[in-house]
């Protein structure tokens, strides 16, 4: 069994389809303290949603998860961090090998279909430096560089190196044995990618080794040098009854995600609009969730699809950040705080209709949501978008997509809505 720990809940699902479409049966759990991991798939994925944590806590969660896929017999282990290399990443790292008493990992960044490349060891985005990209705006983490091998040395006691394209490209035998070269004097080695068959290289190559970390990419082509799965495939016994509309909650303000809100309004379905300045006004937070809570329920009852969406006008965002300012309050906490408020709603709707269908876009919010919910967990059924799987939720009639903001074409929200509505009986 492959153990995998993921610093979002976005991120593990990415991953978790990565496995699953390559034949994996795949299962993602919310982290919790002394949790017990049952073996009825061949990849756990344990969301530990630890990118926006202290680097404290973030070490401490990866640490604990990982003592709790090692205490499960996995045989090989994978910290999936983003795939610009956000968030604790050198703690987080150092977490999972602490634990498992090792002193090396290999690290690939690149994910060619979602347009991450990785060249000489600079990292990109659509073709463009990271810190030249939408990334550099990040309120919690700005992408400020775009040599990998710079960012990880500033956040770990460990020595880094990395193996270029030239490398890679020799074949698996010839980068095996620069792997091992940078095995004999590091501790980590990032390795470069700009296309699929890069990536199947490097999972040929990396196969017999105990701890991968980075993006998602490389798990589409690892089973492909492992052993096949024992497991059947899920999506085809998956059946659903639910006569409700289906939820879209979307707390992301990426430009992925605000054209996928508006080409998901353009195609009919109804939004309801939350006004982020109410949020943080304490007078007028209840009756904003009233508000909007009984709109929707109206709507899903009647068996039509509702969009509910954090206003991304520019100058509402101003307004909702000056409004924080006043009050002492960071970007991540009015972040959060509107993730929480997408969340609290989505209880009160699940729980007043018995909701069984639901979208959620952004990893902080789709984190939120799957708390608030007391979700535990989801296994993988089926690729929606590159990176973005729909789950059955473990332990409830349940299913979820759950999307990272800056994933996912222009439509995918209506393709989103439209594939869970085909796993559904009504």
């Amino acid at each position: 069994m492959i153990g995998v720990v993921a610093d979002d809940t976005t991120g593990a699902n990415d991953i978790g389809i990565m496995f699953s479409k390559s034949g994996y049966k795949v299962k993602v759990l919310t982290f919790e303290e002394n949790m017990e991991i049952v073996k009825d798939a061949d990849v756990v994925i344990i969301d530990t949603d630890s990118r926006l944590d202290s680097p404290k806590t973030a070490y401490d969660k990866v640490f604990k998860a990982t003592r709790m896929l090692q205490k499960a017999d996995c045989s090989m282990y994978y910290n999936k961090t983003c795939s610009v290399f956000r968030g604790n990443i050198g703690v987080e790292f150092d977490a999972m090998l602490d634990e498992l008493n090792e002193e090396f990992a290999i690290i690939s960044l690149s994910f060619p279909q979602n347009g991450r490349t990785t060249v000489n060891g600079v990292h990109k985005v659509n073709g463009k430096r990271i810190e030249d990209s939408e990334f550099l705006h990040d309120p919690v983490h700005p992408t400020i560089e775009s040599n990998l091998e710079s960012i990880l040395k500033k956040q770990t006691r460990r020595k880094v190196t990395s193996i270029y394209l030239d490398i890679v490209r020799k074949g698996p035998e010839e980068l095996k044995a620069a792997i091992e070269q940078a095995k004999a004097e590091y501790q980590y080695v990032i390795i470069d990618g700009e296309t699929q068959e890069d990536l199947n290289i490097i999972a040929q190559a990396a196969s017999g080794y105990k701890v991968i970390a980075g993006s998602s990419a490389l798990g589409e082509e690892l089973p492909k040098a492992l052993p096949k799965s024992e497991f059947s495939d899920l999506a085809s016994t998956v059946t659903i009854k639910d006569t409700n509309g289906v939820l879209i909650v979307s707390g992301s303000l990426t430009p992925q995600t605000k054209e996928q809100t508006k080409t998901l309004i353009d195609s009919g379905v109804s939004s309801i609009i939350v006004d982020s300045r109410k949020i943080l006004a304490d007078n007028n937070y209840q009756g904003e969730l009233e508000k909007v809570y009984k709109e929707a329920e109206l709507l899903l009852k009647d068996g039509k699809d509702v969009l509910i969406m954090a206003e991304n006008d520019p100058n509402i965002v101003r307004e909702t950040k000056e409004i924080g300012k006043l009050k002492g309050l960071g970007e991540l906490i009015i972040s959060k705080k509107i993730s929480s408020f997408l969340a609290s709603v989505s209880k009160k709707l699940t729980d007043s209709l018995n909701l069984k269908r639901i979208v959620v876009a952004g990893g902080d919010t789709s984190g939120t949501v799957c708390r608030h919910l007391e979700i535990k967990g989801n296994y993988i059924i089926k690729e929606i978008d590159t990176g973005v799987p729909s789950g059955l939720v473990i332990d409830k009639e349940m299913l979820i997509v759950l999307k990272s903001g800056s994933f996912g074409k222009k439509d995918f929200l209506v393709k989103a809505v439209s594939h869970l509505k085909e796993l559904t009986v009504l």
